[in-house]
This record gives structure tokens, C-alpha cells and sequence, in this order.
């Protein structure tokens, strides 16, 4: 949950024990030219043969979302300004909601290769912070009314917003009941609900809502295909996607670099959209179990606090059917694949390590995978030149 919301406080939402300023809204971003790595080993465009999450709602629980970027034409229903009891939550002034969205449900764009991974999915925005602290992290105020403005939001979003898979990208420390409860509501309605597993690394608490149950926790990897340092171990992680280094929509126009638990949920949800569409009768508990059964083992054993089951791999989960959990390889190091470049993001991918891995290259690009059972090849990367990074 949240590379711009990890940290804290009790009875409320978690928000980093720092010093918070006023929000300091942001502006535009620079056009990226090309694929980021994430979107060469998700492949978007294979995806979209299999489906495009047309049809399917997608709540995003945040901080709004900027509706004036073009890849996000049509796609942003009204949803809810609960920061301000507003019926429309289409603005954002810190883009981490559009960030978020913008993963989901970004539309193509012939002038650059970033695009969500569902983006024939309509986004409900449901706004309920913007705040920062000194590290421009997004935070929610530490008081009751903030845990209680969030339960009602996941509550407004499966039922009167309809929503089919729920994206959060907040952060609690302590088990709040109110928000408890929501989430119990909001998984008997049959909705999806996908949270950030949290970025206060790897001595702090389990997070929540990722660790009520009935959500999917997720974690974040980085380029290499291992865990990020900041990316919250425990027993809310269930699945780990790529959140390091994430190629995303600013607010108004173009991009900008971000990290973050935050921002690799949203692959996961917009991973839940696409199977929404191509798997209609399926219930919200099927549509996890191909999420979970389809990822690619990674080190740690069959399930670990660290990754989960293992790393998302939307293709299989599109078209395999769910088969028996496949053990992970033994814990090892990363080995390259290839040298360390500065000019190609493929350069930068790595592979897990075990004994006797295959590699296919996916697709004709950078995306590796392994034979079920071993080590999977996870290829993704950030230009090492990347500015502007808003963690997440």
C-alpha cells in the first residue's frame, strides 16, 4: 500500500511519523518515448488480444484522479470527493491517484509506450487524502474521523459505485474495526479488493487493509525481479508485481518515475479487471485463485512473507487454467542476465537464481520466464537517468 502513504498511527490510517507540509500540487510531467520495462514483461499489447477490462469498474480509493490527462479520456467515471463531501472526485493535486489509474486504465498513446495494463476498464475515483510530508509521501491524518472517512469510502465504492475490483493504495498499521468491517462488506458484494502490502520494510508491523481477510496484499519488486528494500514483508503479502522504478501518468500530461507498494497494486488490479471481463461467471474468490495460482514462483518457498505466492504474471492468469500452487525455488542471489546498461531497459532485467533454469525470451523482447517449478526471469527496468521520482 502505499509508496506515498507508509507509516502509521493508531485508529487511523497509516501515514510516515514525519513532519507534514501542505500539499504542493503537481504539475506536468515529461513525455517517455518508448516501453518501460514493467510494461516489456507485462506485454499490454499481448494482453489486449485476451481482453481489456471493458465493462469492469475499478475503484481507486486515493487521492483523486486528474481527469485532464489524455490517456485517461473517458475513462474516469465522477466517482466521490469525500475530502471535501463532493460528488466527483476527478482532480488531484499530489498525482498519486493518477498514477494509480493511470497503470490501471491508461489509454495507448502512439507517442509513447507507457499505457495501463486494463484500458478498456472504467476507473471510479474515490478521494480521500492529499496530504504530504517532508519526503512527499501522501499521508492521512491521524485521527478517527480519517479511519471512519475511509470505511465509508470502501463501503460507497461496492455498493453505490458498483465497483468490480477495488484498488487501495493506503496504508494502516493497526487492525481498525470500522475499516474492518468495510472490507468484510465490500468481499461479500463480490468485489475484488487489492492493497498495497506498505513500504515501512522489513521490521515493521503486518499492514493493513492488505492483512484483513479476503484481500490481496501486494508487494513491490524491483528491475531485477527481487524484493524492493522498502517493500513491507509479512503475512498480508499475497502476490508481488513490479513497483520500483514504475513508468506512470502525471497530472495534466505526460510521466514521471515512482516507487513504491502503491504503485504495484494497481498491475494486480488491473490484472483482476482483465480476468473480470474474460472470465464473467467467475466469482471474486475464482478470479483471486487464478491471480495467486498463475504467479511466477519466486525464492522463498511455495509461499513466503516476502513475495507472496510469487511475481504476477497476467498472461498465465489470462490463460492457464488454475492448477495446484507450484513450489518456489530455494532462496538464492540475482544473477544478470546481462551486462548493466545505461541505454536499454532490457539490459537491467535479471533472473531468479536456481538450478537448471530455461529462458524463452516473451514475446520477442525482455520478458523471460522459466519453466513451471523453477526459476522465473523477470525482465524490467528503469532508465538510470530517471528524475522526478515520487515514492509511493
Amino acid at each position: 500500500m502505499a509508496a506515498v502513504a507508509a507509516g502509521v498511527v493508531a485508529g487511523g490510517l497509516v501515514a510516515p511519523a514525519l513532519p507534514a507540509v501542505a500539499a504542493q500540487c503537481l504539475g506536468a510531467g515529461t513525455v517517455a518515448a518508448g516501453v518501460p520495462g514493467e510494461l516489456r514483461a507485462y506485454s499490454p499489447e499481448r494482453l489486449a488480444g485476451l481482453a481489456t477490462g471493458a465493462g469492469v469498474r475499478v475503484a481507486v480509493i486515493d487521492s483523486g484522479v486528474d481527469v485532464r490527462h489524455p490517456q485517461l479520456t473517458g475513462r474516469v467515471a465522477a466517482g466521490r470527493d469525500l475530502l471535501h463531501g463532493a460528488p466527483d472526485g476527478r482532480r488531484d493535486c499530489v498525482g498519486h491517484g493518477t498514477a494509480v489509474a493511470g497503470i490501471i486504465a491508461g489509454l495507448p498513446d502512439g507517442g509513447t509506450g507507457v499505457r495501463g495494463l486494463a484500458p478498456g476498464a472504467t476507473i471510479i475515483p474515490v478521494r480521500v487524502t492529499e496530504d504530504t510530508d517532508t519526503r512527499g509521501q501522501q499521508q492521512i491524518p491521524r485521527s478517527r474521523s480519517s479511519a471512519d472517512t475511509f470505511a465509508e469510502a470502501i463501503r460507497w465504492a461496492a455498493g453505490p459505485a458498483g465497483a468490480d475490483v477495488i484498488n487501495i493504495s493506503l496504508v494502516m498499521d493497526e487492525p481498525d474495526p470500522a475499516v474492518r468491517d468495510a472490507i468484510a462488506a465490500a468481499v461479500r458484494t463480490g468485489a475484488v479488493v487489492v492493497a498495497a502490502a506498505g513500504n515501512g520494510g522489513a521490521d515493521a508491523p503486518v499492514a493493513y487493509p492488505a492483512g484483513f481477510p479476503g484481500v490481496v496484499g501486494v508487494g513491490a519488486v524491483t528491475a531485477d525481479g527481487v524484493l524492493a528494500d522498502y517493500s513491507q514483508p509479512g503475512t498480508q503479502v499475497d502476490i508481488a508485481a513490479f513497483g520500483d522504478q514504475v513508468t506512470v501518468l502525471s497530472p495534466v500530461r505526460g510521466h514521471r518515475a515512482v516507487q513504491g507498494t502503491s504503485f504495484a497494486a494497481p498491475f494486480v488490479s488491473a490484472t483482476a479487471a482483465l480476468l473480470r471481463e474474460r472470465y464473467p461467471a467467475d466469482s471474486a474468490e475464482e478470479i483471486v485463485d487464478r491471480l495467486l495460482r498463475s504467479a511466477d514462483p519466486a525464492p522463498g518457498g511455495a509461499r513466503s512473507a516476502r513475495y507472496g505466492v510469487g511475481l504476477l504474471n497476467p498472461y498465465r492468469a489470462l490463460t492457464e487454467a488454475a492448477g495446484p500452487v507450484v513450489a518456489a525455488v530455494p532462496e538464492g542471489p540475482v544473477a544478470p542476465v546481462a551486462a548493466p546498461g545505461r541505454d536499454t531497459a532490457w539490459q537491467r532485467a535479471g533472473v531468479f537464481t536456481a538450478g537448471g533454469a530455461a529462458l524463452a525470451v516473451l514475446a520477442g523482447l525482455v520478458a523471460v520466464v522459466v519453466s513451471r517449478g523453477r526459476r522465473r526471469g523477470w525482465r524490467a527496468a528503469a532508465d538510470t537517468h530517471r528524475h522526478d521520482q515520487m515514492p509511493g
